[in-house]
C-alpha cells in the first residue's frame, strides 16, 4: 500500500468515526427533547375557574432555563469527534508526504483540510459550550464533504504546476481554508439562533389555518418549531447568546477572508504581473468579503439583530459554497485548479 492509498484509508476511517458522531449527536438531541417534554409534563398547571390555563409568558420563559445533563450519547459524540479529527489530521499529513508538498492544491485537498478546520472549530466550541444541534450540522456537513471528496473530487497526489509552487500555497490557501471552516461552524450557530428565536417568540406559520390544506398542517403540527419535536431548543442558550457567539465567530472569519484577499492579490502580482484581474475566483472571494462586511456593519452600526442579520449570514455562506463548487467546476479562470 502506497502512502497516498494509506492517506485515503485514513480519510475513510475519519468519515466512519464522524458518522458515529453524527448519530450520537442526533440521539443526544432526541434525549434532550424527551427531557424537555418530561419537564413540561410535571409542571403544575394554573387553575382558572375549574379549568386549566396555559402558562403565562413568565412561566414559559422559566421553562427555557431548564438544564439537562449530558447523556452517554454526548460522551460518545465528543470521543468520536476527537477521534475523527485526529484521523483526518493523519490523512492530511500523509497526503502531503505522498505529494511532496503542502496538501491544498486542488478541490480534494481543499475539502479534506477545510473539513479538518471546521472540526477543530467544532471541538473548541463544544468544549466551551456543548450544543448538540451544532454538532449535528457540522458533523453532517463533514461526513458529506469527506464522502463527496473521496468519490467525486479525488485525484492522484502529484506535483503542482509552476504557478502554485510558492509559499503562498500555504499562506493564501491555508487562510482561506481556515476561514471556510470557521464560517461553517458560525453558520450552524446562526441556524440554531434563528430556531431558538422562533421558539421563544412562539412564531410558527403552522399555527394559522391553511383552509383546504388544514389536514396537512395538522399532520405537520408536531414538526413545527414551537411544537414538541423542537423541545430540545429549550436546553440551549437563548437566542441573544447564540447570536453573540456567532458574531464573534464571523468576526474572526471576516479577518481571515480579508487576509485571503490581500494575500491572493500579492500572489497574483508575483505570478501574473497584476494585483487584480476580475478572475471568477477573485470576484467570488470579493463578494464573500462584501457580504460578511455588510453583516458586521449592519450588526454593529445599524442595529440589525435577530433574523434580519441572520439572513445576511445565510447569503454569505451560500456565496462561500458557490465560490468553491460552481466557480471551480463550471467557470473557467486562472484559479481552475480543481484537478478534475
Amino acid at each position: 500500500m502506497t502512502v497516498a492509498e494509506l492517506s485515503d484509508l485514513f480519510v475513510w476511517s475519519a468519515a466512519t468515526a464522524l458518522t458515529i458522531t453524527l448519530i450520537a449527536y442526533a440521539v443526544e438531541l432526541a434525549r434532550i427533547t424527551e427531557a424537555a417534554q418530561a419537564a413540561r409534563a410535571v409542571r403544575v398547571p394554573v387553575t382558572v375557574g375549574g379549568g386549566t390555563a396555559a402558562p403565562d409568558a413568565e412561566s414559559r420563559a422559566g421553562a427555557t432555563t431548564v438544564a439537562s445533563p449530558a447523556g452517554r450519547a454526548a460522551g460518545i459524540a465528543r470521543s468520536t469527534l476527537a477521534l475523527g479529527t485526529l484521523l483526518l489530521l493523519v490523512a492530511i499529513v500523509l497526503r502531503g508526504v505522498a505529494a511532496g508538498r503542502w496538501p491544498t492544491a486542488n478541490m480534494y485537498e481543499f475539502t479534506i483540510v477545510g473539513t479538518f478546520c471546521a472540526l477543530v472549530a467544532l471541538v473548541v466550541q463544544q468544549r466551551r459550550r456543548p450544543i448538540a444541534f451544532v454538532g449535528v450540522v457540522v458533523s453532517g456537513i463533514a461526513v458529506l464533504g469527506l464522502v463527496l471528496a473521496l468519490n467525486t473530487l479525488h485525484v492522484q497526489a502529484d506535483a503542482v504546476q509552476p504557478a502554485l509552487q510558492r509559499y503562498w500555497l500555504v499562506l493564501h490557501v491555508g487562510v482561506a481554508i481556515i476561514a471556510t471552516g470557521i464560517s461553517t461552524v458560525a453558520f450552524a450557530t446562526t441556524v440554531l439562533q434563528v430556531l431558538r428565536d422562533a421558539r421563544d417568540e412562539r412564531r410558527s406559520r403552522l399555527e394559522q389555518p391553511w383552509s383546504q390544506l388544514d389536514g396537512v398542517r395538522r399532520a405537520l403540527h408536531g414538526a413545527r418549531v414551537t411544537g414538541p419535536a423542537f423541545a430540545w431548543l429549550e436546553q440551549v442558550p437563548d437566542a441573544r447568546r447564540l447570536e453573540a457567539s456567532a458574531f464573534r465567530q464571523h468576526a474572526v472569519a471576516f479577518v481571515l477572508w480579508t487576509l485571503t484577499l490581500i494575500g491572493g492579490s500579492i500572489w497574483a502580482e508575483e505570478a501574473w504581473g497584476r494585483y487584480w484581474g476580475w478572475d471568477p475566483k477573485e470576484v467570488g472571494t470579493f463578494v464573500t468579503w462584501v457580504v460578511y462586511a455588510a453583516y458586521l456593519h449592519a450588526r454593529t452600526t445599524r442595529g440589525w439583530a435577530g433574523r434580519r442579520a441572520a439572513y445576511l449570514v445565510f447569503v454569505a455562506y451560500g456565496v462561500v459554497l458557490a465560490n468553491f463548487t460552481v466557480v471551480n467546476l463550471f467557470i473557467p479562470g486562472n484559479h481552475s485548479y480543481s484537478g478534475l
